[in-house]
């Protein structure tokens, strides 16, 4: 089964994850998210095919009523949607979002969370109208295929823009972790020494749409948390790593990134990062690499080439 495949037989979804000890998530439920590798795409639905889905609401407004539009859509009429969201994420506009889908919300708060429930109604208000908005859309700017809800999705963020001001010349075979768009890719591929170039990225989104992005044929994608790809004997890997999680800072992250970048090089194999400048990566990179160096320090990020 494909992440476009939804299993006939089940009845209920989940989106995301919901908080356990506040929504019940229905037993048997189909597991819908993009950022979970393998999990089921919601788009992949069927139109009115369940009779219950708990839904995580994103933070962001676009993204959130996209999923909200979704959710209504693929629920027969009568249906039940459970949808929680944080009050400093969202929470506090998802009722009103869902009242301007026709639904009539029962609210309810608990730790700091909001939780509406609704019946899908007959005939639901503008849900076309949300799932265009939220749909997969070519970014004129950045002339990138892109959607809402993926980092940086309208625009090249300031550390990937000091990565491609400073990177180096590379060769051989190598990965990118946390590939995003493939806006780094597309400018590591300019190089006829690059062999092949492996995009790993967490959010499927964004896989997908670094596959329209960078078509070169020495690209090769894959839908995966950076810290699980079984990847080796690599020539490079570059990476402007993650460091929030849901939200908040989380300096392990791109720590974690640096140990698995270290495990994936081969011996004089060379990793190019960007990070926030208050980032304490340097320690975990002088413990793995045999040469630390950095690049570039401006505008609050700085780039760092380390070499096994």
């Amino acid at each position: 089964m494909t992440n476009n495949d939804f299993p006939p037989p089940a009845r209920s979804a989940v989106y995301g994850a919901p908080p356990p000890d506040l929504v019940e998530v229905p037993d048997g439920a189909a597991q819908l998210s993009p950022l979970c590798p393998g999990a089921l795409a919601i788009e992949s639905l069927p139109d009115a095919a369940l009779g219950e889905i708990a839904v995580a609401a994103p933070a962001g407004s676009v993204e959130r009523r996209y999923v909200l539009a979704q959710a209504l859509r693929a629920l027969a009429p009568g249906g039940t949607l459970t949808a929680s969201a944080p009050n400093d994420k969202g929470g506090q506009r998802v009722k009103r979002e869902l009242e301007g889908f026709g639904c009539a919300v029962a609210e309810r708060f608990k730790a700091r969370q909001r939780i509406c429930t609704v019946e899908r109604p007959a005939a639901p208000a503008g849900l076309a109208e949300a799932i265009a908005a939220g749909a997969p859309v070519d970014v004129e700017a950045m002339g990138l295929r892109s959607q809402p809800g993926i980092f940086s999705w309208n625009r090249i963020d300031p550390g990937t823009a000091l990565l491609l001001a400073h990177l180096p010349p590379l060769a051989g075979q190598g990965a990118d972790l946390g590939a995003g768009l493939g806006i780094l890719a597309k400018a590591v591929l300019g190089s006829v020494r690059v062999e092949e170039l492996t995009l790993v990225e967490i959010d499927r989104r964004a896989v997908e749409a670094s596959r329209a992005n960078v078509p070169d044929p020495r690209a090769r994608f894959l839908w995966a948390d950076a810290r699980d790809a079984k990847l080796s004997e690599l020539d490079f890997v570059v990476t402007n790593p993650p460091f929030h999680a849901d939200g908040i800072e989380d300096r392990g992250l791109g720590q974690a990134f640096v140990a698995v970048a270290a495990r994936m090089l081969r011996r004089s194999g060379r990793l190019v990062l960007v990070a926030n400048r208050h980032m304490p990566y340097e320690e975990g990179l002088r413990a793995a690499f045999a040469a630390v160096k950095v690049l570039a320090d401006e505008g609050g990020y700085k780039v760092m080439e380390a070499r096994k």
